[in-house]
């Protein structure tokens, strides 16, 4: 038996083989679809792509049909090539580069040739392709922009690169793709789903029908169109208050997440990057001081400055180290150290309203102090003050649908061991924490949220941008309520502090006729390094609110760079855009003017030259590696 165990295992074997092969290759011939035999011709029919709507029901981006020149290397043959370029207005040198790059690709699958023809290149090539073997039209659709804001919350669309195409196999060379924003975090949605047409020729290269009467053909599933959260109204409201101003805007409906508005300054019309001009636009645009493509909502990271004041307030509630009758002088500032003074500008003895109504740097450094002094050590004070501080979120990327982000920086006791490794830290090395100029970082998203959990006094939910999606639920994620470490007691003072900031604090000469506003100025350190010098520029203006005090209906968060106090700049841009969104109408027009025709570019000269000077150091640092890298490999050799 044992003899006859090894022949019997090689004859099974062989069947099975024999088998599958015989399947292959006579009864699922669909490997033969796909393969890139040259009597099949493979050809695409790309749906059109998901439309974008606001929350409001407007559309805001639609489609237009373009023409994209496709070529199959191997087929190319016999063509007047001068003709073919004059045509298409591009030199012989292209053409010969196209077509390299073509083959690379692959010489028997198609492959793009030249995106987007005009109407005129279009006419004049489908007039004469037949005689230009190998070449064919492929239309596609491009975007059509109805509106010329928010093209930070859109994105854009462009050819799909070779990097890409190694990580993406649903793709094909040439096709669109989403890129940053709604566009790209929502990309499979919006994209749909391409058709094929396997096509029969004959052996004089003639198409004779379809392979196997059309059973392989799939037809195109058009993109799920999107609602949006963003309000098309305010968002382009903001985008006007914005211009000539660096900085952001994010307004959130507390009470779900979604966001109302995202703005970022400068920005630039999305149309733009639609088109034969789109690389050119992309460099113009790339180009501009402020960074057009780097969202300060999302992306930058600051010092909080005073509004981080409210969370000190709530920690320092919460760990029961202060009360609301809790009170501490100040002598426009106090020594918290020996020598070591805070500056603050007033004079007085508050308790915790007054205290958030005219910012006083001393309450909430005390407050702090208290805090990290209440634990055994320092080490187990910063780790409780960060707990609390993790739960609004912050200290981590915000898990919104949006694809740029950062996550902030709040210092936990690692960090400052780290930094001290011979110890010897306490309250008092780290008080600037206090009032939000340490070491603590965040983004005007994360300010924003934080402003939600007050609020809502006590939660919020995950800020988002998709409101619906066509035959889809949305992620449950956003939907899901997150708990801060904080007892809902303790909100209602902190509201009622934020309340009398409009009443009789920093911001009382921005209060809105009819509505009770909940706000906190903010005014923020700022410096950069010029010819090798830290030098203080205008700070920057920052500016947190929620209203209606009692039933919130918008939270927003204002960002100006260089803007000077929180309540010249940022404050009466976050007014006016929640009376724009609760009344649908303003009507304090001269500060309306004076915001829209307000000019802060003098204010960036220099930072833009601090920029320019950092670009140059870091090329030179960049060439002086490479070159050090290209001596040691000679060294080597």
């Amino acid at each position: 038996m044992r003899k006859l165990l090894f022949p019997i295992v090689i004859i099974l074997g062989t069947i099975a083989i024999v088998s599958r092969l015989f399947y292959l290759q006579v009864v699922d011939d669909s490997f033969l679809a796909k393969s890139e035999n040259n009597a099949i011709k493979i050809s695409y029919e790309y749906p059109e792509r998901g439309y974008i709507f606001d929350r409001n029901k407007k559309l805001l981006v639609a489609n237009q049909p373009s023409y994209d020149i496709m070529v199959i290397p191997r087929e190319v043959k016999n063509i007047d090539t001068l003709e073919f370029c004059k045509i298409l207005d591009i030199t012989k040198e292209d053409f010969i580069t196209k077509i390299e790059k073509a083959k690379v690709y692959s010489p028997r699958l198609p492959s793009l040739f030249l995106a987007q023809l005009s109407k005129r290149e279009f006419a004049a090539f489908q007039e004469k392709a037949r005689h230009y073997k190998g070449f064919y039209i492929q239309k596609r659709n491009l975007r059509d922009y109805q509106v010329d804001y928010a093209a930070n919350v859109f994105g854009y669309i462009r050819q799909i690169n070779e990097q890409e195409l190694e990580r993406r196999p649903y793709y094909k060379s040439g096709e669109l793709i989403g890129i940053r924003g709604v566009e790209q975090a929502y990309e499979e949605d919006l994209r749909g789903v391409r058709g094929v047409k396997y096509i029969q020729k004959d052996k004089f290269n003639k198409e004779i029908g379809s392979f196997k009467n059309g059973i392989f053909d799939t037809l195109a599933v058009k993109g799920k169109d999107l609602t949006i959260t963003i309000d098309g109204e305010l968002q382009k409201y903001g985008e006007e208050l914005m211009i000539r101003k660096r900085g952001g805007i994010v307004a959130i409906e507390p009470k779900t997440g979604e966001i109302l508005a995202l703005v970022t300054a400068p920005s630039y019309d999305p149309s733009l990057l639609v088109g034969r001009d789109r690389s050119k636009n992309y460099m113009a645009i790339d180009s501009i001081p402020g960074k057009p493509f780097f969202d300060k909502v999302l992306q930058g990271q600051f010092a909080p400055g005073s509004p981080f004041k409210i969370l000190t307030g709530l920690i320092g509630l919460q760990e029961e180290v202060i009360d609301t009758h809790t009170s501490f002088p100040c002598s426009h500032g106090f020594y918290y150290a020996r020598g070591a003074f805070m500056k603050c500008h007033d004079a007085g003895s508050w308790n915790l309203h007054p205290a958030l109504a005219k910012s006083c740097n001393t309450y909430f450094a005390q407050t702090f102090m208290r805090i990290i002094n209440k634990y055994p050590t320092p080490a187990q004070g910063v780790d409780a003050w960060y707990s609390h501080l993790k739960s609004f979120g912050l200290d981590n990327y915000m898990g919104y649908d949006l694809p740029s982000g950062q996550k902030g920086s709040i210092p936990n006791a690692e960090f400052y061991k780290k930094w001290f490794p011979n110890g010897g830290w306490k309250s008092t090395t780290i008080i600037s924490n206090s009032i939000g100029q340490g070491e603590v970082v965040m983004t005007p998203m994360q300010l924003a949220n934080v402003m939600c959990a007050v609020a809502n006094e006590g939660y919020y939910y995950t800020p988002h941008i998709i409101k619906n999606i066509e035959g889809k639920e949305i992620d449950k994620s956003f939907i899901q309520r997150k708990q801060t470490t904080i007892d809902r007691q303790h909100f209602r003072p902190i509201i009622e502090g934020l309340a009398e900031v409009y009443l009789t604090g920093t911001a009382r000469r921005l209060q809105i006729p009819e509505i009770n506003i909940c706000g906190k100025t903010g005014t923020v350190e700022n410096f950069v390094n010029i010819d090798g010098e830290r030098v203080k520029m205008v700070d920057h203006s920052v500016f947190l609110a929620f209203a209606p005090k009692e039933d919130p209906k918008i939270v927003i968060a204002v960002f100006i760079e260089n803007g000077g106090f929180g309540a010249t700049w940022a404050g009466p841009i976050a007014s006016l855009m929640i009376e724009k969104y609760l009344k649908g109408e303003i009507t304090r027009t001269d500060l309306a003017k004076r915001m829209l025709e307000g000019d802060l570019n003098d204010n960036y000269i220099l930072v833009d030259k601090a920029i320019k000077q950092k670009e140059q150091r870091d090329r030179l640092a960049r060439l002086e590696k490479e070159r050090k890298e290209k001596l040691n490999s000679n060294k080597r050799k």
